[in-house]
């Protein structure tokens, strides 16, 4: 691990604001400690977990500096219709870039509407307010077009660092598929001209491999929470997930599977941070990026558990695999597509596979009741939220549809809501 000057140092090469930076780091570690470090029971092998998030803009951006140093380069990263698995085959690094914090919204305004969704403010404003190493370390940003606040957003920040976007279809037809199959090799040849190398594939089957390694770790992890008593918070679930994003993967896979050979020992014992089994939710919805985790402290601190994330930073994440037997390149790249357009993002239409899952995670995860979390201005999640509360009220499930930004203003009037949400589960 670096010296805090050599991280210090490396913050002023990669061209960080200094100043502005080191309020966020007097803001952040009371989040934590705020929010996750109080729960008791906790896994002890989540150990590792707490040191990259309280070590965020430290540990990590330091390796991807280094790996900068020695020639490499860094990718940073906004969907989970991004294929890691080609930006590694090319010897690159990814890391998610979306910003969960109040913090950075404000800059985010200085050239967003405000009414424009908090996560793509808060985005914006940690590159634009130089006060994120992960934004300034990468050579080059990768973006979707998935909603039109995202698409302008990108325009801007592409003044300002080489930006290269992929057109997400917005429906799931054969032919949808194969467009984004030739996205992907649109992808390959940007990133084999940023990186020198050339796309193999050896390679590519190798970096396949890994990242589903990644996701199986995440599945077993997703798996031990259909357990009663749960053997881990939503909270720390969630935070296990958002590490996901930036942690070198084939590191994460192995702490992951470690911590969860300890939350299947406490399945075995009956063991949990929940003794009294209280009411199971599921939540659904827009993604949740470190450190947003106010939607699930105040389910858990009101009564109830997160048992499942169908979210960006949940499922759709981690639940489909990559067929790992292509026979060659063309069938990798076609492979690829088709994992990634199993993603049921509130962009596509229709979506009815958004709601069969779940209804199917309802079923897997024993869950009680949904809340469909929608970030302010999210014009895709808040109307698809129509159709949802149709399917669950149809199904006889309980439904709390809930929108919000990354500020506490009106924390305690969410969890009036969520509290009257919870009594009636209990019912």
């Amino acid at each position: 691990m670096a010296s805090y000057q050599e991280i210090r140092q490396m913050w002023s090469d990669i061209g960080m604001n200094l100043e502005k930076h080191d309020e966020f780091l007097n803001s952040f570690p009371g989040v934590y400690k705020r929010i996750i470090q109080p729960q008791e029971g906790r896994p002890d092998n989540m150990d590792y977990f707490n040191k990259v998030v309280t070590s965020v803009h430290g540990r990590r951006p330091y390796e991807l500096f280094q790996h900068k140093q020695k020639g490499g380069k860094v990718f940073g990263t906004y969907c989970v219709y991004v294929p890691d698995e080609v930006l590694l085959a090319l010897n690159g690094v990814s890391t998610g870039l979306c910003g969960g914090d109040q913090f950075w919204v404000p800059g985010g305004e200085k050239y967003l509407p405000a009414n424009t969704c908090p996560l793509i403010k808060s985005s914006m404003g940690s590159r634009l307010d130089r006060t994120s190493p992960f934004c300034q370390v990468a050579d080059m940003f990768i973006g979707e077009a998935t909603c039109d606040g995202k698409k302008k957003a990108w325009e801007i920040l592409a003044q300002d660092v080489p930006m290269h976007i992929m057109e997400v279809p917005q429906m799931k037809r054969e032919q949808d598929i194969q467009r984004f199959a030739e996205e992907i090799w649109h992808l390959a040849e940007k990133a084999q001209e940023v990186t020198g190398n050339k796309l193999s594939y050896e390679t590519l089957a190798q970096s396949i491999i890994t990242i589903n390694n990644k996701r199986r770790a995440l599945q077993r992890l997703n798996s031990a929470r259909q357990s009663s008593p749960v053997p881990i918070s939503g909270k720390d679930a969630l935070m296990v997930i958002q590490v996901a994003f930036y942690d070198d993967p084939v590191r994460f896979a192995q702490m992951a599977n470690i911590l969860c050979d300890e939350l299947e020992e406490r399945i075995g014992q009956k063991q949990g941070p929940f003794p009294n089994q209280p009411p199971r939710i599921i939540v659904t919805g827009t993604p949740m990026a470190l450190p947003n985790w106010k939607l699930h402290h105040l389910i858990e601190t009101s009564g109830a558990v997160v048992v499942c994330e169908e979210s960006c930073t949940g499922t759709r994440y981690f639940e489909n695999l990559v067929d790992e037997n292509s026979q060659d390149l063309e069938e990798q790249i076609m492979a690829l597509a088709r994992r990634y357009m199993e993603t049921n993002c509130a962009c596509f239409t229709p979506n009815q596979a958004r709601t069969d899952d779940i209804l199917r995670y309802v079923k897997e995860y024993q869950a009680d009741g949904v809340i469909d979390y929608t970030l302010q201005f999210c014009g895709l999640y808040s109307t698809e939220s129509y159709l949802l509360r149709k399917a669950m009220k149809k199904e006889g499930l309980p439904f709390l549809h809930i929108e919000t930004d990354y500020s506490e203003q009106d924390s305690e009037q969410l969890r009036t809501r969520i509290e009257a949400f919870i009594e009636i589960l209990k019912d």
